[in-house]
């Protein structure tokens, strides 16, 4: 398509800026909504006091062809500041300041209005959607005329990077880094690496053994000279900025010497103090006071659990001291603090699982036979506590009928309104596993089936084929109280079957609830530690769910897995690799250009109140207690404007955020600029 201007003729009084209007009809996303030419024809017409020289229209503003336009105006009409009424500035300021670049004007002399997101996509009616546009395209005009010339600051990019979280999506992170040659600290504040992947037996849709695929990669990281492996820690500080941060790591005790361990178990062997693991084994097994969580743990060497140690808490025993054939064993061993310097960070903490006990109808603690998803998990592992024999609590019945039931804590307005991602294939997977191993009648209780990647579908079908029924509705109650015969000692579900528009109950001797993914329990705690956010549901923000999804809104940190949202293991990986490309990326360039768009403060007017320290989501504020007075650190700083808004003294400014510029702008979407022309020419 080509554009379409309108010729102007600058009056001799004319502004000395010269203003190019550049408007995007979107394909039809604003067109259809937002009549564009007469927005067009309007700029040219009745902003030509403030400064417009050229008005242009283009279907695609931010293709090719509509930035050459843009790049064309500015060389051939001198144009010193630029206006592109199209999408959200989020989504495209970087393109159309890249093309004022390249023909040569500061990018930060051009504004970008949101006519689409603020206009089109909110309105229906078109007359008055495109008043609305005519007022906001006379808004950036005016603040545009404020703007003035920035430079991009330039930060040094330290070449360690700090990978937070040790599941799969934090060991393929660390490995894509360590592999291209640059130092990683692989922080876990487990004993071993893993996460919950290593508690699995399969995994969905190839049936592939969780542990033949992650082990490999596990002794990997282990082994990786380029790789620190800080297991049994916590990140309890983090300072500094992109490319400079400086990380305090809690290393907790893990009392036992690891120059001098070989991984040999003779303490775990001869510890005579048992106790339930609730953490790998979720509760079905047991473990040592002196333990590796399993047998594949990497690191090998295993840790006292200070809480269940006879030792710590009665002074006595010491079987561990006594037998350890190299003297390893260390009780006096403290918590140690160590200090990083990284150049980026990459997030993978994961997930919990949702506590089955919150909905009480389920029955979960409550009757026996009623198994959680990651207990059932653990009954089909060959190195759980059954060695992979399903049966029910007693530890030998094998049972014969078998109910699954979906989106539990997932799907629903009382606790987790979102989709678990990974419910309906794990659901899926435990039918097959209980058909293949114990050959019982399976139910599956599903809301709507969800089998949307590779091969997903077909597992699916398979497991229709395998005889699995599969009962569309949301499960109302497990109950063990029989109401007709045939119901005794059994559990029932009690269910409405959507598709046969009836209610059922169905008598099984076990039920698998498929419980939710949700946010790790310190989510919150852990974003404001690392100067982010999280969502509604708890889940940290990515800095643009589809075009950014492994970044965050502090720049230098990344989020991977789990942490953003539910993922399955495949997707997990994935961003994984892709937060590790991203850091390398900035570790090849050894320096990064940021946004001049930073607040700044005035320490001659600042009174030490201290108001905007306690208000900065990103940290970036530091106090001198010897000159009374705050000062932001603009590597930190990204320009969100909280300080500004909050300091009563008026001691703060925002870079491209100046009084003079949303004054300008307000005056522009009020029309005064125009009601000024067109009283003067009444006069």
């Amino acid at each position: 398509m080509t554009s379409q201007a309108i010729p102007l003729h600058l009056p001799g009084d004319a502004p000395h800026e010269k203003i190019g209007v550049y408007v995007c009809h979107c394909g039809t996303n604003i067109a259809a909504t937002v009549d564009v030419a007469e927005v067009r024809d309007w700029a040219g017409q009745r902003l030509e006091d403030s400064g417009v020289v050229v008005s242009r229209d283009y279907k695609f503003m931010c293709s090719s062809l509509g930035q050459e336009l843009i790049e064309k105006d500015i060389k051939d009409l001198g144009l010193t500041r630029v206006v592109v009424a199209a999408c959200s500035p989020h989504l495209h300021e970087g393109t159309f300041r890249g093309a004022c670049k390249r023909a040569g004007l500061n990018p930060y002399l051009c504004e970008l209005v949101s006519i689409r997101e603020q206009v089109s996509w909110v309105h229906t009616d078109k007359h008055a959607a495109t008043d609305k546009a005519k007022a906001v395209v006379s808004g950036g005009v005016e603040r545009v005329v404020q703007n003035t010339p920035l430079e991009p600051l330039h930060v040094p990019i330290h070449p360690a990077t700090l990978v937070v979280g040790g599941g799969i999506a934090g060991i393929q992170a660390a490995l894509e880094i360590a592999n291209a040659g640059f130092p990683v600290y692989l922080v876990e504040r487990e004993p071993s690496i893993g996460g919950h992947m290593a508690q699995f037996d399969k995994t969905f849709p190839t049936l592939d053994c969780a542990a033949c695929i992650l082990t490999p990669r596990m002794v990997e990281a282990g082994a990786n000279p380029n790789i620190t492996l800080l297991t049994w820690s916590e990140v309890v500080d983090v300072k500094g900025y992109v490319g400079n941060f400086v990380v305090t790591v809690n290393k907790k005790a893990r009392h036992v010497n690891e120059a001098l361990c070989t991984g040999c178990g003779i303490c775990q062997e001869k510890c005579p103090k048992k106790v339930v693991d609730e953490v790998y084994e979720a509760g079905l097994g047991y473990r040592k006071a002196v333990y590796t969580p399993f047998p594949q743990a990497v690191p090998k060497y295993p840790v006292i659990d200070v809480a269940s140690c006879t030792f710590f808490q009665k002074g006595t025993c010491r079987a561990c001291e006594k037998l350890c054939p190299t003297n390893a064993i260390d009780f006096s061993q403290k918590d140690e603090l160590l200090t990083v310097e990284v150049g980026n960070i990459i997030l993978a903490t994961g997930y919990d699982l949702f506590d089955a006990r919150r909905i009480p109808q389920y029955g979960y603690g409550r009757l026996a036979n009623v198994f959680t998803s990651l207990e059932f998990e653990r009954l089909t592992n060959a190195a759980g506590p059954t060695n992979g024999a399903i049966v029910l609590r007693d530890g030998q019945t094998t049972p014969k009928t078998v109910g699954i039931i979906h989106c539990v804590g997932s799907r629903d307005r009382n606790y987790n309104n979102y989709c678990s991602a990974i419910c309906c294939m794990q659901s899926v997977k435990f039918a097959h596993l209980v058909k293949e191993r114990t050959g019982a009648q399976v139910y599956n209780f599903y809301i709507d089936m969800r089998t949307t990647a590779k091969a997903y579908d077909e597992f699916y079908q398979r497991v229709l084929e395998e005889g699995t029924l599969f009962v569309r509705g949301r499960v109302a109650e497990v109950t063990d109280a029989a109401r007709q015969p045939g119901e005794e000692g059994q559990l029932i579900i009690q269910v409405e079957d959507t598709l046969a528009g009836r209610q059922r109950r169905i008598p099984v001797d076990m039920v698998i609830l498929s419980a939710a993914l949700e946010p790790r329990r310190d989510a919150k705690a852990t974003a404001q530690r690392f100067g982010l956010s999280c969502s509604a549901d708890g889940w940290m923000i990515e800095k643009h769910p589809k075009l950014d999804p492994v970044a965050t809104m502090t720049e230098g940190i990344f989020a991977a897995g789990c942490v953003t949202g539910p993922k399955d293991i495949p997707n997990t990986v994935a961003q994984g690799a892709a937060a590790a490309a991203r850091v390398l990326g900035m570790i090849q360039r050894r320096e990064i250009e940021l946004e001049p768009i930073k607040a700044s403060v005035n320490q001659e007017q600042c009174s030490g109140c201290r108001i905007c320290n306690n208000l900065c989501p990103f940290n970036a504020i530091l106090f001198h207690e010897d000159r009374m007075v705050s000062e932001i650190n603009p590597a930190l700083c990204q320009g969100c404007g909280t300080c500004v808004a909050a300091c009563p003294a008026g001691a703060i400014s925002g870079t491209g955020f100046s009084n003079e510029q949303i004054l300008s702008q307000i005056d522009g979407l009020l029309m005064l600029n125009v009601a000024r022309q067109s009283a003067a020419v009444t006069a």
